[in-house]
């Protein structure tokens, strides 16, 4: 998902009591993270190179379904490392390798810092709550983007790893919503295309004046 985290300090609703929590924030973005204009130089040269490299909102291949993993080699493993390498520069919680302009069905995410980068590879949506959660999402390709997005609360995903051996996550909340997010992506599925009509507008609003800002920069 985008770059750095741009917290939004916003009051909780107590109607709607998970429309503003910690976890309403970009989905593919640390959580945490400072305004880039807060970066050290080292730290937004490399946010930045990173960002040249993902593919922004307009690049057809966003659009595009991704194919199945069929061979476990080398490639592979330099792939999903970059593609863990990138995700990281970027400030990122979430990438997937359409993103990259790969059509693998292939992803990458961290929720925590303190874990490893988890590779999935040929991800499934198994199973999915009846619960559902309204939050906020941005998102690596849409600069400047965010929109509530109701997904379901818990998920169960099977996939495979690196290697090729078969695995099982189940997930809840953030990570819950990231995985579904990154899926998405390989599907051709844009979080604009789960909000409304005038959410959208506005959506597009934010993205050209995202995008203003940063050539004036």
């Amino acid at each position: 998902m985008a770059s750095r985290q741009e917290l939004r300090e916003r009051q909780e609703e107590p109607e709607h009591p998970l429309r503003a929590t910690d976890e309403d924030v970009e989905v593919e973005r640390e959580q945490g993270a400072p305004e880039p204009a807060e970066l050290d130089p080292e730290t937004k040269e490399r946010r930045d190179a990173a960002m040249r490299v993902i593919r922004r909102f307009g690049d057809p291949v966003l659009r595009a379904s991704a194919v199945p993993v069929d061979r476990f080699d080398e490639g592979l493993q330099v792939e999903l490392a970059r593609m863990g390498e990138l995700m990281h520069d970027a400030l990122g919680i979430g990438l997937a390798a359409t993103q990259l302009g790969v059509l693998h069905r292939t992803l990458v995410f961290r929720t925590d810092l303190e874990e490893p980068i988890t590779a999935l590879v040929n991800p499934v949506l198994e199973w999915q709550s009846e619960e559902l959660e309204v939050a906020e999402e941005g998102c690596l390709s849409l600069p400047g983007v965010h929109v509530e997005v109701e997904r379901p609360a818990s998920v169960r995903v099977r996939a495979q790893d690196p290697d090729g051996k078969e695995l099982t996550l189940e997930a809840e909340g953030l990570q819950a919503r990231v995985i579904q997010h990154e899926i998405d992506h390989l599907d051709g599925v844009l979080i604009l295309d789960r909000i409304s009509r005038q959410a959208r507008k506005e959506a597009m609003r934010a993205m050209r004046e995202a995008r203003e800002e940063e050539s004036a920069a």
